[in-house]
């Protein structure tokens, strides 16, 4: 197989809008079994690279639409956040809000295989757009370190496709 691309490729980029970041890069997998680790959230505190996500309610499980999960966060302090799918589409897409109104969406589009490899661009997007204090967002610069974060989360995703070859 080719080498992994990271997130500094062109073919990995990173995209803004007034109120969203995105962050893309290419994994070895097929989509089907990335959306099925992200839709899960006990995997949540693997593959987060903000380092706030400690744990995650309840036992492993697929969610979907409409669907409810509470993780366990360290943000300075400690604290528990219920989140809620809001987007949902099987193989494809998956995102999920909280009590503040920020979406964290992951999508998943599978390419061409490389050498006979299934390869997928998996994009992460933090989107404020539907926030009750968007303006709080950008104020405390949760853009950027957020997309930091992103690019950590999305390394973690490939790391642990890499080094488990056990399905979901």
């Amino acid at each position: 197989m080719t080498a992994q691309p990271t997130t500094t490729d062109p073919s990995a980029p990173t995209a803004s809008t007034a109120t969203s970041v995105s962050v893309s890069r290419l994994i070895p997998a097929t989509a089907q079994r990335l959306f099925d680790l992200v839709a899960d959230p006990t995997m949540h505190p693997v593959i987060d690279g903000s380092g706030s996500v400690r744990g995650v309610k309840g036992a492993k499980r697929k969610l979907a639409l409409g669907d409810r999960f509470t993780a366990n966060m360290r943000v300075g302090l400690p604290y528990f956040i219920s989140n809620t799918v809001v987007e949902y589409a099987e193989g494809r897409r998956f995102a999920w809000a909280h009590v503040g109104g920020w979406r964290w969406r992951w999508e998943f589009e599978e390419q061409e295989p490389v050498d006979g490899e299934p390869i997928t661009r998996v994009t992460e997007t933090f989107d404020w757009s539907t926030a009750k204090a968007a303006g709080y967002v950008t104020r405390l610069g949760w853009p950027e370190k957020n997309r930091t974060a992103m690019e950590r989360s999305l390394n973690r995703l490939a790391t642990y496709i890499a080094h488990t070859s056990q399905p979901l």
